[in-house]
């Protein structure tokens, strides 16, 4: 193996990084909600009183699990609409 290294250039259009940054944000926001369903119902579960609304916020904590993975998928599929030979994902892929 030789030791030279390529430089991989890769033309990305500027729609095309605004909706991966705004689906990167959307993605981000979700995950905070997530964290603070679960701790607020976490808290909620320290008394007999709150057992319940602890309960419901786990079930959306969830339920909103789901959320990342279909914010992912719905960018897929935009990115495909708008740059149909650019890469979906990427290793930074949130």
């Amino acid at each position: 193996m030789s030791g030279a290294h390529h430089d991989l250039t890769l033309q990305v259009g500027p729609e095309e990084l605004r909706i991966r940054g705004v689906y990167e944000t959307i993605s981000i926001v979700n995950d905070i909600m997530v964290a603070l369903w679960f701790i607020v119902g976490s808290i909620l579960f320290f008394s007999e009183s709150t057992t319940t609304a602890g309960t419901w916020l786990f079930l959306i904590g969830s339920v909103q699990l789901l959320v990342r993975p279909v914010i992912r998928l719905v960018r897929r599929v935009h990115l495909g609409r708008v740059a149909p030979g650019s890469p979906r994902s990427s290793a930074r892929d949130f």
